[in-house]
């Protein structure tokens, strides 16, 4: 039976905000509110699971904020079969809506009228309602034009109440009857009734009285049922369509975050759900309930509830239609016109109908893809082997590559057979050739599993070659695949170490839960040198991304180098300087340098194919922490065609992510954010974690874009580092998360996160203070927080080491917290003076947003001392610089607010009385809590403080402000 709400939605106040929209629909929801405001009627459509209803509601809860009443509407299936059941149904919900109290919330039920709902109309109108709902027999000779007029003024009898939204939640379900009384109805009722019908289209035309190509049956009482089409409910151009389009890959991230389920495969789950928000929170279960955590060079599990929703998706289609999908699952590249030749003549028919269904979509040129991975891989994981044997066997006779009919003829195949094996190796090489790494690797795994088990050696010589085919595509389950096949046969040593090596060089930033692949590499490696400088290298690696220890990190790599170089492997050597240098770097060696020269020589004359983790790329990335930006942005911009043309996936994603930082800190923040959005657009298509690329997005974000996205960025990335164990990355990301919420004057929550890092990089024993610039954004804090000493005790930890490194612009960034320090001592002549340089020293350096920075504190300096035209001047100078660099979260704060509401300051300090300018920040802070009547207990938790430190503080408030009450400090607060 169609349902209706047993209670309204969740009452808010008229006028009140709404509730946020649903993950990726804030821009759909604004259109959706337009259109109603505009025509009043709008056809929410769209795949099942893809979120129509979710939006539906949203609007609707938004629609009772303001005040107006929501009607709900959701016929269910059956209601289909039973003439006049919506109808019914939505007189229910208006008498329900009548007889509720305005503020109250009981729920009326079907069959419950109000009084005076049908006593206003007339007598014929008022029968045929009462037999509509069965409130009175039902006569055989019902007047058809006086239920039609009866409905028609029950909904006008509404609306004199205010505006009313009409919600219909599977228009699709409406009987014939009630279509055509509720379209009568909505032509006659006034503008203050808007309409949204939620349809999901049935493309295939199933009902009890019709064909399964969508034939028209006759529906009850001599109507016709025409399902899937929404026109029953108003003329076509009444309406606005709206699709609900799937989510892209990085909303996919935010929705198992807001789910609270593990995103660190957010790429990987969006490729299996295509978008579709169900698909997806079902493919995020599966993974959240595994047994244990599911490594990125493993498959996704699909079994359970996301199987189950992909074959009710693939289920609603006739078997026909079903027959010609499987064909297009099994092709390479499907098209209407290769299905059709191997053997569906209707093929185009069959593929329209599962486009209109949201199983595929079609290019112009016939191309075929599906619009879900989950859902090809069902229909495969379900056909049986001779249905994809003989599938294979009839695309192997009709595609048009000689490589894509190898492969098929392999498929179609039932064991080994060694002619065939060597033919898809040789198809392998080709596709290497064409520099399609994917398909090479995917053959070449073909071709070993295609050798006769009996010739043992050439078996095992092609799964090394396919795990390391695999590597080099970036596709982790294939690299795992060969190595799990590999290790269950007597493999020699060198040859069970090469696959280990490419399944963890195919982990990206997830290197916990391998420890056995190395343990096992090592042991295998001990006879052979090269390979064991291979494994040292990992370890190397793994040392500093998963166990955060640079010291074990750089012995490591020491030991690397000095293996690869006895045996003559310079590459390796090159590589394991590299990270030596890396570790250096981090430790504050001097030596640095040196050993990362060595590494760039080695490779200028190898010339090795790719980037990624490289001395060219570690060189770009020093001349960044050095704040040599230009020089690093020209070298990565001379690297770029060469990356695009014929690098990897990786080198790629780590390119454009070292862009996106180096154009933060250049003050280049449109261009910032195009390259972090390009990194994590590849990271999230390659499927690895997207931790690095969201720590990128937040820098690039909180330079350029919106600080709300920069804090939600660099939560994400903290929940991925943490979930992949990446201790590199999880202090980056907390260092951006701690920068933005003191940008945003959370001063209690920055302390906080800022700590962290504190913990984390000492942790790990990192002594340049250049990697990760944390110091000077926890000394703020710490001033912020009333913390004067504790912060100075930072700068001046810090500073001797950025000294000896040479290390200049960490300490032009120290100098502009020590001037904030110096006016919170009273020295604000000293604090002017030394910031007024800084801000110069930074313009020198070419940082424009560090030097704005400087100029925002200098002008809360200038209004301390009283001056200002020398704030304000001091403030235009800075939203100057902010609007050449494009930096509009700065620029806002630079021109939104007074020189005391900027970053890190109390609010309002100017404004109120000049008494107020004896008190710091974080006893302004504590002030205002309390004139607002905040307890001490409640302002102790407010700003994470004990009860005892807030008593203190208001003693010393009390004191410099010469007031003895609450009342009287709240009077002092006034303007």
């Amino acid at each position: 039976m169609t349902t209706v709400p047993q209670g309204p939605l969740p009452a808010r106040a008229p006028g009140a905000a709404g509730p946020p929209a649903p993950v990726g629909r804030e821009e759909l929801l604004a259109r959706l509110e337009t259109v109603l405001h505009a025509r009043g009627r709008a056809l929410l459509t769209g795949p099942a699971g893809v979120g129509k209803t979710e939006v539906a509601l949203a609007a609707a809860a938004r629609a009772e904020a303001r005040g107006e009443t929501v009607l709900w509407l959701a016929p269910l299936p059956a209601d289909r079969a039973i003439p006049g059941a919506a109808a019914a149904a939505l007189v229910a919900s208006v008498a329900a809506r009548v007889a509720r109290p305005a503020e109250g919330t009981g729920a009326g039920g079907a069959g419950v009228f109000a009084p005076g709902l049908l006593d206003d109309l007339p007598e014929p109108q008022r029968a045929a309602v009462a037999m509509l709902c069965r409130e009175a027999p039902v006569q055989e000779d019902r007047d058809p034009i006086a239920l039609r007029l009866g409905i028609a003024r029950v909904l006008r009898a509404l609306t004199q109440r205010g505006p009313v939204l009409l919600v219909v939640d599977g228009a699709q379900f409406l009987d014939a009857d009630s279509s055509d009384l509720l379209r009568f109805a909505l032509h006659l009722a006034p503008p203050s009734l808007r309409v949204v019908a939620v349809e999901t289209p049935e493309p295939y035309g199933e009902t009890a009285e019709s064909g399964p190509y969508g034939e028209a049956g006759a529906g009850h009482e001599g109507h016709e049922v025409h399902p899937g089409r929404s026109g029953h409910l108003w003329v076509p151009s009444e309406a606005d369509l709206l699709l609900v389009p799937p989510l892209h890959a990085d909303e996919i991230a935010e929705l198992l975050i807001h789910h609270r389920l593990p995103s660190r495969m957010a790429g990987r789950i969006h490729r299996a759900s295509g978008g579709n928000p169900r698909l997806a929170l079902a493919v995020g279960r599966s993974l959240a309930d595994a047994r244990t955590p599911v490594h990125h060079a493993e498959a996704l599990t699909l079994s359970g509830r996301a199987r189950d929703l992909a074959r009710q998706l693939l289920g609603a289609a006739p078997p026909p239609v079903r027959a010609t999908l499987l064909l297009a699952a099994l092709a390479l590249r499907p098209s209407a016109t290769l299905v059709r030749r191997a053997g569906r003549p209707n093929a185009e028919a069959d593929l329209a109908a599962a486009e209109r269904a949201g199983l595929v979509s079609l290019a112009e040129d016939g191309s075929v893809a599906f619009t879900a991975g989950l859902l090809p891989s069902t229909l495969v994981h379900d056909a049986c082997w001779a249905e994809r044997s003989a599938g294979h066997a009839a695309l192997a006779e009709v595609v048009d590559d000689p490589v894509e009919a190898v492969r098929h003829r392999a498929l179609a195949g039932d064991g080994p057979d060694e002619e065939l094996a060597a033919e898809v190796a040789r198809a392998a090489e080709a596709a290497r050739r064409r520099g399609n790494s994917a398909l090479a690797a995917e053959l070449a795994l073909l071709a070993a599993e295609s050798t006769p088990g009996r010739d043992g050696v050439r078996r095992i010589a092609r799964l090394v070659d396919a795990a390391e085919e695999a590597a080099r595509a970036a596709r982790a389950d294939l690299a795992m695949r060969a190595a799990t096949d590999l290790l269950a046969r007597d493999a020699s040593p060198a040859d069970r170490v090469r696959a280990r090596l490419a399944v963890l060089d195919t982990a990206g930033q997830g290197l916990n839960g391998l420890d056995d692949m190395y343990v096992h590499a090592m042991e295998d490696s001990e006879e052979e040198t090269a390979l064991r400088a291979a494994v040292q290298l990992r370890l190397a690696l793994k040392y500093v991304l998963a166990d955060g220890d640079p010291g074990r990190s750089r012995q490591a790599a020491v030991e690397s180098a000095a293996l690869a170089a006895s045996v003559g492997d310079p590459l390796t050597e090159a590589q394991a300087l590299t990270v030596r240098a890396r570790m250096e770097r981090a430790l504050g060696s001097p030596e640095a340098e040196t050993v990362l020269a060595r590494a760039r020589a080695l490779e200028l004359e190898e010339r090795p194919l790719g980037i990624h983790n490289a001395a060219q790329i570690l060189t770009i990335r020093h001349a960044l922490f050095d704040d040599r930006l230009s020089d690093a942005r020209d070298e990565l911009n001379a690297l770029l065609p060469l990356v695009q043309r014929r690098g990897s996936v990786e080198d790629a994603i780590e390119l454009f992510r070292t862009l996106a930082e180096i154009e933060s800190r250049i003050g280049a923040c449109g261009a910032a954010l195009a390259h972090a959005g390009q990194s994590l657009a590849l990271t999230l298509e390659a499927g690895l974690s997207p931790g690095p690329a969201w720590y990128a997005l937040a820098l690039a974000e909180t330079a350029g874009g919106s600080l709300g996205r920069a804090a939600s960025y660099a939560r994400r990335s903290v929940q991925a580092s943490e979930e992949e164990g990446d201790r590199v990355f999880l202090s980056r990301s907390r260092y951006a998360l701690g920068r933005v919420q003191l940008v945003n004057g959370d001063v209690a929550a920055a302390l906080e996160t800022l700590r962290r890092v504190q913990a984390d990089e000492r942790a790990q024993s990192t002594v340049d203070p250049s990697m990760l610039r944390w110091h000077e954004e926890l000394a703020e804090a710490l001033l912020a927080h009333d913390a004067v000493e504790e912060a100075r005790a930072v700068l001046d930890e810090v500073r001797p080491v950025a000294e000896r490194l040479g290390r200049s612009t960490v300490l032009l960034g120290c100098d502009r917290v020590r001037g904030l320090c110096l006016a919170a001592e009273g020295r604000t002549d000293a604090a002017a003076e030394l910031l007024t340089g800084t801000a110069g020293r930074f313009a020198e350096a070419g940082l424009p947003l560090e030097r704005g920075r400087a100029l925002m504190a200098l002008a809360r300096v200038e209004r301390k001392r009283r001056r200002r035209s020398a704030a304000q001047a001091a403030l235009h100078t800075a939203a100057t610089v902010f609007e050449r660099a494009g930096a509009v979260p700065w620029l806002a704060l630079a021109t939104e607010a007074p020189a005391g509401d900027l970053p890190g300051a109390a609010p309002g300090v100017d404004e109120a009385a000049p008494a107020l300018a004896a008190l710091t920040e974080a006893e302004l802070r504590l002030a205002r809590l309390v004139g607002q009547g905040a307890s001490n207990q409640e302002a102790a938790a407010k700003l994470f403080l004990s009860v005892k430190t807030v008593e203190a503080r208001l003693t010393r408030i009390y004191q410099k402000l010469d007031v003895r009450s609450r009342s009287q400090l709240a009077t002092a607060l006034r303007p």
